[in-house]
């Protein structure tokens, strides 16, 4: 069973940055894709970001690309997902996510284990 732990949320203001971190236990992410993805209130979950197996295709949602790089470590199990440039449209409960396949995909019901989440407030 595939555990994911979320950490790195936090309060900031517009403009400022986040590292949020996944991390799994019970099971390594070996030849798992990754996703991340958030809830804000009042809307439906959407995909953020998504790196395949072992990490050489990325694909990005159009309201973060350019701004929420993504990456894994193989090596400590862990995939972050660094947040640059932050504005008040971005405040949301971000979920990690990991599907049993080593490809990328943005769609959530792909993915059968999830962590908790982390909220993110950006004030502005």
């Amino acid at each position: 069973q595939v555990q994911l732990v979320e950490s790195g949320g936090g309060s900031v203001q517009t403009g400022g940055s986040l590292r949020l971190s996944c991390a799994a236990s019970g099971h390594t992410l070996r030849a798992f894709g990754v996703g991340w993805f958030r809830s804000a209130p009042g809307k439906e979950r959407e995909f953020v970001a998504t790196i395949s197996w072992p990490g050489r295709n990325t694909a990005y949602a159009d309201a973060v690309k350019g701004r929420f790089p993504i990456s894994r470590d193989n090596v400590k199990n862990t995939i972050a997902l660094q947040m640059n440039s932050l504005g008040p449209e971005d405040t949301a409960v971000y979920y990690c996510a990991a599907r049993p396949y080593s490809t990328i995909d943005k769609m959530s019901d792909s993915y059968p284990y999830w962590g908790q989440g982390t909220q993110v407030t950006v004030s502005s």
